[in-house]
């Protein structure tokens, strides 16, 4: 029985980088964005407690499925198993910038005549 890949996914989000391990990825039946289920969190065995991760397993504990535009994705990448979840303030000097998008919905009396 072959083991369920985990998937590093690091996306922008409001000014910061957020990276979350997740085992399921896929593109969403939503045009536009990536479905992401069943997160990954460090084991709580730890003495150490990073609050980074705690806030970030807080925000996605209720979470059954996460819609992220594809868009703010930044990198997904299949690792052999989980690393440090963490949010990353982006600083001027960091060369991380969102997509450009354009809506693709015309705007009222912009006919396009054929």
């Amino acid at each position: 029985m072959s083991k369920q890949p985990t998937y590093r996914v690091v996306f922008y989000n409001q000014g910061h980088v957020y990276e979350i391990y997740a085992r399921q990825i896929f593109q969403s039946d939503l045009m536009g964005f990536i479905e992401i289920e069943e997160f990954v969190f460090g084991e709580r065995t730890q003495v150490i407690v990073d609050p980074a991760e705690e806030k970030l397993k807080n925000e996605f504990t209720s979470v059954k499925r996460s819609f992220i535009p594809m868009h703010s994705i930044v990198r997904i990448d299949e690792v052999e198993k989980e690393g440090k979840v963490k949010i990353s303030d982006i600083k001027s000097s960091d060369k991380i910038a969102q997509f450009p998008f354009q809506n693709a919905t015309p705007k009222p009396g912009n006919k396009s005549e054929s």
